[in-house]
């Protein structure tokens, strides 16, 4: 060999093996770059891709998780306590129902000084090289206008009608825009200020708006809680319009919470990061309720860790950066999060036996440090029984009412829950949850207590002896309507059809697709089904009113599927609604739930009970069971995350050594022939 060609020998070996060193060095199946090992960032994964983070549009789970980080509101929810309890926000303290002399009732909300937008290029529409600008009582006005803009359309349109003048508004901003074809071309925030303003919203001066109302309607606070009740620049809305390279306000939110959205690709990967122009990251020292780590909880709080002294009273957020990746696919998700890729994971159907025992982690998910939290949601699920029809609702009378109740007494929901949910899941003896004010653990229901004997007494009370109706001498024929036509959910719905034919009953099902189940809700054509509520905000009356008649389904288009109605119910329900949680409210509860009782339009089945993992590293955690992040509470230990991803996820070399060598064998022979041609 030539010296040249030992030359180069020599040199393609030295290069090969540091090649060989340096791919090993940097092949993992890390998906996070190198410069985020040590960083506190909570990474999180999403499936479905967000519609809109419009706040005064988006109403999803979905979207929530993103606009409830984002935006700031004038209340909050009190991370650790639970019944769930308001505490302020944007608000300086919750606005109390001032009672005013002609009748009106106030609720005046003074923000907080030094409230700023986070740094956006909008608002050089206000100004050359502005850069942000403080928020105004203004700015919340227009946000609640764009609410009544039937072009937003809101979904909060109903909850806001109950202040004063805002249905004119609609009226006389839709009527102009009709008359004056010109002037649906002018900046939203001209328009409203033309046709406005809203008579029970007042801006008192930059810091101070009122919300007035002719009649009682506590549940307003609630609302003042919900990302459509956060503020909005009106640059933020004339800016991003989707004109001259600018995207839409639904994918470029302008906002003053503890976090902004820096990287928004809503197909693959979403970034927030702390806004530092929140006042609590400014302003540490005012420790206000909503910028610090609550000194109390509720029972229990304490043991789990959840007022751990390291943390109490320490500003927040905790984490610098949220990082969401799109993932469509269960089982690929779960395993990232095996991986220690993923912070926190639901549990897959498929991994659920090896993951849960009798209700609590299998020791190998302990021992890889994995937490599990389980929360009752303010969810409520029942078989219905629509009250228009004539052999189980209101027009059979008596013997309807004692037909109801016979099926009642023989629905075994704990074993329900067992067969079909893996035991998650709480039996409902009425349809307030534990987390709800109302609710009362020693209440039992006594048509929820499974007494195969006591329903085929009621139903020979009913007319109905051994099932069968008297005027076809056969097994009473109903029918259970369902919008799944899955086999596991004819499954489940089997299973409730089997309890009634123990005493006689002959249900058959009726499964069509869910445009179609809705189509018959809507005519009121259907006799027995499955539904639930899920709560839109923690108050008795968001599932009373499920029985409410002005919330008739085939009347009014109202939630009140089972189109029950009982004039007594109603006086009741419109007393307890306009109170505030006290002992007459829930004396009123009381008399409301034993109408229920007696009358049985439902079947009270049971409360959802969310699972839910996270890894050791991850801090401060409570589920909080509606679909409000409580993501500024949280924490990472970045250290013990990065040396358990390493220790779980050694790469595999040897293929890569093996290709590698041969490569070196086949190319070095070549190069050396060639080297001694040309010598």
């Amino acid at each position: 060999m030539t010296p040249v060609a030992r030359r180069w020998t020599s040199a393609l070996g030295t290069l090969a093996i540091g090649a060989l060193a340096s791919f090993s060095a940097t092949c993992t199946n890390n998906p996070y770059p190198a410069a985020d090992q040590g960083r506190k960032v909570l990474y999180t994964a999403f499936e479905e891709a967000p519609k809109t983070l419009d706040p005064q549009v988006s109403y999803t789970t979905v979207e929530h998780a993103f606009t409830g980080n984002i935006f700031d509101t004038p209340l909050e929810y009190h991370f650790l306590k639970r019944p769930y309890t308001l505490i302020p926000g944007m608000a300086k303290s919750i606005p109390v129902a001032e009672h005013l002399p002609d009748g009106k009732i106030r609720y005046r909300i003074e923000f907080l000084p030094e409230l700023i937008y986070a740094d956006d290029p909008c608002f050089e529409l206000g100004g050359a090289g502005r850069k942000t600008r403080p928020m105004v009582a203004k700015d919340l006005e227009f946000a609640y206008m764009r609410v009544a803009d039937p072009k937003v359309v809101s979904p909060f349109v109903d909850p806001m009608s109950n202040v004063l003048g805002f249905k004119e508004f609609i009226e006389r901003l839709e009527a102009r825009r009709k008359s004056d074809p010109s002037f649906v071309t002018k900046p939203a925030h001209e328009q409203y200020a033309a046709v406005g303003p809203i008579e029970g919203i007042v801006v008192v001066d930059d810091a101070t708006l009122d919300l007035v109302l002719d009649h009682p309607y506590p549940q307003i606070l609630y609302w003042l809680a919900f990302p459509f009740s956060t503020p909005v620049p009106w640059e933020a809305v004339a800016y991003y319009n989707g004109k001259d390279g600018h995207p839409l306000i639904q994918d470029h939110p302008v906002s003053t919470g503890p976090y902004t959205i820096t990287h928004y690709d809503k197909q693959a990967r979403i970034v927030l990061e702390v806004n530092k122009n929140w006042y609590g990251y400014r302003h540490p020292e005012w420790k206000l309720p909503a910028t610090v780590y609550p000194s109390e909880g509720e029972p229990g709080d304490a043991e789990m860790g959840r007022l751990d002294a390291a943390y109490v009273g320490k500003p927040l957020p905790f984490v610098e950066r949220l990082e969401y990746r799109r993932e469509k696919e269960d089982i690929p998700r779960f395993n990232k999060f095996l991986q220690g890729y993923y912070d926190a994971s639901g549990i897959v159907k498929e991994s659920f036996d090896k993951v849960i025992a009798n209700g609590q982690l299998t020791p190998e998910m302990a021992e890889l440090g994995i937490r599990l939290e389980k929360t009752i949601e303010p969810a409520f699920y029942y078989l219905g029984f629509n009250m228009m029809d004539k052999t189980v609702g209101h027009g059979g009378g008596e013997k309807a009412r004692l037909l109801r109740q016979a099926m009642s007494l023989c629905v075994d929901t704990k074993e329900w829950l067992r067969l079909f949910l893996n035991g998650r899941g709480v039996p409902a003896e009425y349809m307030i949850p534990s987390s709800i004010f109302g609710y009362e653990a020693s209440y039992q229901n006594p048509y929820r207590k499974v007494d195969l004997d006591k329903a085929r007494a009621v139903l020979v009370e009913a007319g109905y002896p051994g099932g069968i109706d008297p005027a076809t001498g056969k097994p009473l024929r109903l029918t259970f309507d369902t919008g799944d036509t899955t086999v596991d959910g004819i499954l489940r719905n089997q299973f409730f059809v089997d309890e009634w034919r123990q005493i006689g009953l002959d249900i058959r099902i009726d499964a069509t697709n869910y445009n179609q189940f809705q189509e018959k809700l809507k005519k009121g054509a259907h006799q027995v089904y499955f539904w639930g509520w899920s709560a839109d905000y923690p108050d008795p009356e968001n599932f009373l009113f499920l029985l409410d008649t002005a919330q008739g389904r085939v009347k009014f288009g109202g939630p009140n599927d089972m189109n029950y109605s009982n004039p007594e119910y109603d006086r009741l329900f419109e007393l307890m609604k306009a109170r505030d949680n006290d002992d007459e409210r829930m004396r009123l509860i009381r008399e409301l739930r034993a109408i229920t009782e007696h009358d049985a339009p439902m079947i009270d089945l049971m409360f959802n009970e969310a699972y839910s993992l996270r890894h050791q590293w991850v801090k401060n955690v409570k589920p909080f069971g509606m679909s409000t992040p409580m993501t500024k509470y949280r924490d990472v230990e970045p250290e013990i995350r990065d040396a358990t991803r390493l220790a779980w996820n050694h790469p595999v070399m040897w293929p890569a050594y093996t290709l590698a060598i041969l490569g070196i064998a086949v190319t070095v022979p070549g190069i050396v022939t060639f080297l001694r041609e040309r010598q």
